[in-house]
């Protein structure tokens, strides 16, 4: 687990950590203006990191993305909960599943083809359209898979809110309404891809 300090200004009295997605960095949140401390969490191959002391701030919000769902369902199921509000964004706490993640046998292809350009392709389809190449560590990045196969479902986390993508193109739409039918949190449809976070202003605007 890699946890860096994206915003940090001393003076912020919310703090929102993201849980983000795997093989993208905090790019994707460069858009979201804000006064808030912004704290991003990643590389799910282990799940046995910790956060920084967080007590200072008078509010503490927890964004979870894409693997970030599972991710931070798994690793708060260990923990006692520190957050006043927590959203979960175009993921679930099953993100290898049939009915309600990614579908196992796209989830393996990718496993097994996966290389610089195939991961080209998998920012594409995040986006819904070309973006500019970005580096990966094969190695690195195939044992994170790997390791969320391997993790399985998470524990149900009750979320404050959750945000699901129309036009998803990693995570089935259909799959992730059968994640979070019946279940007592909101779920809001956005018109938006996977990486959605430009459809949004600023912080505020992401955690009402």
């Amino acid at each position: 687990m890699d946890v860096i300090w994206l915003r940090r200004s001393g003076r912020a009295r919310c703090v929102v950590v993201i849980f983000g997605g795997w093989a993208i960095g905090p790019d994707v949140f460069s858009t979201l203006a804000g006064e808030q401390d912004v704290l991003f969490v990643s590389d799910y191959r282990t799940l046995n990191g910790e956060l920084p002391d967080l007590s200072n701030y008078e509010t503490r919000a927890l964004v979870a993305w894409s693997f970030g769902v599972a991710a931070f369902a798994h690793w708060q199921s260990m923990r006692p909960a520190i957050f006043e509000r927590t959203i979960a964004i175009a993921g679930s706490e099953t993100p290898v599943d049939d009915l309600r993640g990614i579908p196992t046998a796209i989830f393996e292809k990718t496993v097994e083809t996966l290389s610089e350009t195939s991961y080209q392709g998998f920012l594409m389809r995040c986006h819904n359209k070309r973006v500019a190449a970005q580096a990966i560590d094969i190695a690195a990045r195939r044992e994170e898979l790997i390791a969320v196969r391997e993790r399985g479902g998470a524990p149900l986390w009750r979320w404050d809110s959750v945000l699901l993508a129309r036009q998803d193109r990693i995570f089935p739409l259909a799959s992730l309404q059968h994640a979070f039918a019946g279940r007592p949190m909101p779920v809001r449809l956005i018109e938006a891809p996977h990486a959605c976070f430009d459809q949004f202003a600023n912080w505020d605007a992401v955690l009402a």
